[in-house]
């Protein structure tokens, strides 16, 4: 729902007025105090309340991917270490405390005895071993599976029958009836891998000795499983994969994890406070399969809250976690995380009062905004850890051309776009890496030359754009993206005389367009995981799941590899800038500008800081109407 509607030209951004801004939004205010009440459906008030970007997908850790899901996730789950709200350096979580090998690579993790899911169950070693022995498993499908690769064999787990080698220790996960619960797995045998045989395309059998017997297994899914016999000589399984005794996670105790690494890696802990290695619960899973286990009534956290309820298009209702080990530090009862996909009707809620956080703001308003005098004492933009730019899918002609991909990069205006789009004062990026990171030297992609531009069309055979197919660019369904994409889409045509339309979707159509390439041209925005260069450029590796673009280059993946597997830091990133000078020259992506924090927090809201990642944990806030001067958010700056 929308009460007003800004889909202002570059021209207008420039010529609106605090007065006439203000004025429309007081109008707001009129049909706002009926119509989000009658939303709200007579509910007691929460204690703080968070405006959403968009409607989530889903909260299931090891499946979501995106910022509104992840504000959810880092409160409703916990892993072994949670982020510093401040600094974002790993402090304790589900773990106590954790004993780190000499020679990097084996962390021992002691888990608190009073970590509690909220049904009061103990959160076990076991729950940790179960949590990512999922996430990695091919059949769960994670796009972060490869977060957990820095594990011992973790790689070659996850990509299953694809991972494993003749004489290599497998697992052989047997059919289950069609009805039984998806989450479920097959009876395992163990193993040895004697032989592949290929069969055609992708579709391979094995042949695995149990007991001192050669079985040749033959992967298929359960309803054909059910339904037909397997020809002669074979039998019938739902996957073969690398034994997961195998994998570097050891359960010593129901309180004791061990974790070995293929290499030693400095930010791993951090990796560990992020939401695709929390723990889920198994018996939840189990009992009410996927998505089931994920409703309201139905799920089981272990973080500083739980769900108390879903309404779809209007809220999630997150309520204290009476189990959770911190609970007398959770200062906030009940916190309402609405789904609000227009940031018109967002800053419409919070200026009324009906919200007390928001973590963006409309272009034409946020001009205005940053222009009062004097300052306001709840705005404080902040450029972070983060780039915005466009993926161009390789594998759509002509867009395989490395010249088209260099021509439409070099045909932006991207001072134009953040100048006339962005007031916040977003800077322009010719990188995937953003600045802010010591040590590590800049790449850039060419910067913007229409001449250029032009010239390499017509080599490749596109004089004027004359016979270039028709280009669309997705973007999810937001004004600011919604912007971008029609002036990126006039920049072209007038630059390059090609015809591009624009297409949004909304927020979970838009991931699973860009997760099965359905697109030629796609906004995407990547905020850093951890502090490095690597959690931008390993998401273009050619077995990513985040890289859909279908650009694939041998050599940028070894460098990545080989980045891995360095341990001087010094020369970590001298690989990495080769592997991103690669990526540049190649173009599978077009760079176009860093973010800057949009947040908008009432002075009242304590706990709240601006950081490198713009990452803002729930648990950690408080109110306090009683301090007067400004509150952390304010004071602090990434």
């Amino acid at each position: 729902m929308q009460f007003i509607t800004y889909y202002p030209s570059a021209a207008s951004y420039m010529s609106d007025t605090s007065r006439s801004l203000i004025a429309a939004l007081l109008f707001a205010c009129l049909l706002l105090g009926s119509v989000w009440a009658t939303l709200g459906g007579g509910l007691p008030p929460a204690d703080f309340t968070v405006i959403n970007e968009s409607e989530i997908k889903s909260v299931d850790p090891a499946l979501i991917s995106g910022q509104p899901e992840g504000r959810i996730a880092y409160a409703i789950f916990e892993g072994l270490v949670r982020n510093d709200p401040k600094t974002l350096e790993p402090i304790p979580g589900v773990a106590a405390r954790w004993e780190i090998s000499e020679n990097r690579l084996t962390y021992t993790f002691y888990l608190r005895n009073d970590a509690r899911w909220s049904n009061g169950e103990p959160v076990t070693a076991h729950d940790f071993a179960y949590s990512w022995r999922r996430f990695l498993d091919p059949r769960t499908a994670a796009e972060y599976a490869y977060q957990a690769w820095y594990i011992k064999n973790a790689h070659n787990y996850s990509l299953g029958g694809s991972g494993i080698e003749p004489d290599d220790p497998v697992e052989v996960e047997l059919n289950l009836s069609p009805d039984a619960k998806n989450t479920l797995r097959g009876k395992i045998l163990h193993g040895k891998l004697v032989r592949i045989l290929p069969r055609n395309d992708d579709e391979r059998d094995f042949i695995v000795e149990i007991g001192g017997k050669q079985i040749t297994y033959r992967p298929t899914d359960d309803s054909e499983a059910a339904d037909y016999d397997p020809p002669q000589g074979v039998a019938w399984c739902r996957q073969v994969l690398l034994d997961f005794r195998e994998v570097g996670i050891e359960v010593l105790d129901d309180l004791t994890l061990q974790v070995t690494l293929e290499n030693p890696t400095p930010y791993f802990l951090g990796l560990l406070g992020f939401y695709p290695l929390f723990p889920v619960n198994q018996r939840c899973l189990e009992t009410y399969g996927a998505p089931d286990w994920t409703k309201s009534r139905n799920i089981v956290t272990n973080g500083a809250y739980t769900i108390a309820f879903r309404r779809i298009r209007d809220r999630i209702r997150l309520v204290k976690n009476k189990y959770y080990w911190n609970r007398e530090n959770v200062r906030l009862e009940v916190v309402d995380v609405l789904a609000v996909e227009s940031l018109t009707t967002a800053l419409n809620l919070y200026l009324t009062g009906k919200a007390d956080w928001i973590s963006n703001v409309p272009p034409p308003a946020m001009r205005e905004l940053i222009r009062e005098d004097p300052p306001r004492n709840d705005l404080n933009p902040a450029p972070y850890l983060s780039s915005y730019y466009y993926l161009i899918n390789t594998l759509r002609e002509p867009l395989n051309d490395v010249r088209i991909r260099r021509a439409l990069s070099m045909a932006l205006d991207r001072e134009e776009i953040t100048s006339s789009l962005l007031p916040a004062g977003e800077p322009v990026s010719l990188s995937l890496v953003p600045p802010g990171i010591e040590g590590y030297q800049m790449q850039t992609a060419d910067a913007e030359n229409i001449e250029e531009a032009r010239r390499l069309f017509a080599e490749a055979g596109y004089p004027e754009g004359h016979g270039f197919p028709r280009l669309e660019i997705l973007t999810n369904t937001q004004e600011t993206h919604l912007a971008i994409a029609e002036l990126i889409r006039k920049q072209w045509q007038r630059a390059l005389g090609i015809t591009v339309k624009t297409r949004n979707e909304e927020w979970g159509a838009y991931q699973t367009s860009l997760r099965q390439g359905k697109y030629d041209i796609a906004r995407r925005g990547w905020i850093s995981d951890y502090t490095d260069p690597n959690t931008f450029l390993d998401m273009f590796i050619s077995h990513s799941e985040q890289n859909s673009t279908g650009w694939s280059n041998a050599k940028y993946d070894q460098l990545v590899e080989n980045a891995r597997q360095e341990v001087d830091p010094e020369k970590r990133f001298r690989l990495l800038e080769k592997a991103e000078r690669i990526l540049l020259d190649e173009l599978p992506l077009i760079p176009i500008y860093t973010y800057v924090s949009k947040n908008m927090v009432k002075p009242y809201v304590r706990g709240f800081y601006n950081n490198v990642q713009d990452e803002h944990y729930i648990w950690a806030m408080w109110i306090d109407h009683s301090t007067e001067g400004s509150n952390e958010f304010m004071r602090s700056g990434p």
